[in-house]
Parts: C-alpha cells; structure tokens; sequence
C-alpha cells in the first residue's frame, strides 16, 4: 500500500497508553493469528494491553539514561503505528515492540518508525547497539528486518501471555556512527 499521507512521528506519554494498547491488541491478533494459540488473542487481549500500557507509560525509572522511549507515527492525527524502545543494562538497547495499524502496513510507516528509532538510539545512547526478538513464524516482520539490515544473532523460545513458549530469533543492529564521529562514520545523524 502506497500512501500519499505525510506521516509525522512523535514522542508519546501516558496520554498515549489507551490507544497505543488499542493498536497492539489489533496489531496481535492480524499479525499473530495462526503463530500464537488463539487463547492468547482472545476476550482478555485488550484488558492485558492496556493494563501493560499504562503501568509501562506511568512508572517511575529513575535513572532518565534507563527510560524507555515511545515513539507513534501519526497520518492527518491517527495513530498509525508506533515502537518502544527499552534500554538494557547491558548498554543495548531492546526494540520491544513496533507495530503498525492493521490495514495500513506496506505504505512506509514502520519503515519510517524504524530509522526514527535508529537515529534516536544514535543520538540518546551513543555507542549502543539496537537489538529485537522476533517470532520465527512472523515471517513478514523477519523480512522487513532483514530488509532493515538486522543481522540474526540467536534463536531462543520467548514466553507469550498465558505462559505459551513461542520459537523467536534475536536481530541486531551495531552501533551507529553518528556523521559527527571522528572515526568517519556516515551514519544518520537525524532522522
């Protein structure tokens, strides 16, 4: 799908957290029906996500460098997609989610999203590489990473609500230079 609607992205809050709930419920049951248990996207789906939005998007972190970070892209005012990024201890930091509306995928957005989420790591925490974990049956989204550049660094089993144990792999993508780098990096500086 080709879009002629400008997408902007912004930085979301807990004003946010219904809504980006409401697009990840969708999100799962378009994206994941036939890879997860149906039990998983059933009746309490909705509940599950909001309960998990608005405690993620009202906790206190604490150190400012380990909060995480909600980016939504938007067209003519609707959400229409959106990626959360966590820093880990490690000095990575964790794409946890990104999720594009059902029926609007294939037109950019999470595209758009993705180099706004490089750019942001590159420019918040220098030196850290980007990784995500992703299920091995969601092979639209392996595609589109490979297509971003993700290089697979493992396979390991992830736990889905209801305790379901899923086959995932793990993609990752070093550290980008930033175009002021010594070194000569010709990485993006903004996006």
């Amino acid at each position: 799908m080709i879009s002629s609607v400008r997408t902007t992205i912004r930085r979301g809050g807990a004003q946010d957290a219904a809504a980006v709930a409401d697009l990840h419920a969708r999100s799962w049951r378009t994206t994941y029906r036939g890879i997860v248990p149906d039990e998983a996207l059933g009746d309490g789906l909705p509940v599950q996500r909001r309960e998990l939005w608005e405690l993620r998007l009202t906790v206190d972190y604490g150190d400012p460098a380990a909060e995480p970070e909600l980016l939504i892209a938007e067209q003519a005012g609707e959400m229409v997609g959106f990626v959360y990024l966590v820093p880990q201890p490690d000095g990575r930091v964790l794409v946890d989610n990104l999720h594009v509306r059902p029926g609007r995928t294939g037109g950019g957005i999470g595209r758009a999203l993705f180099a706004t989420a490089r750019a942001h790591v590159a420019e918040r925490h220098p030196g850290a590489e980007l990784y995500l974990e992703v299920l091995r049956g969601n092979t639209r989204a392996v595609a589109f990473y490979e297509r971003e550049g993700g290089v697979r660094t493992g396979a390991q089993e992830g736990v889905f609500p209801g305790g379901y144990v899923l086959p995932e792999y793990v993609y990752s993508w070093p550290a980008e230079r930033r175009a002021t780098d010594p070194v000569g990096g010709a990485g993006r500086a903004s996006a």
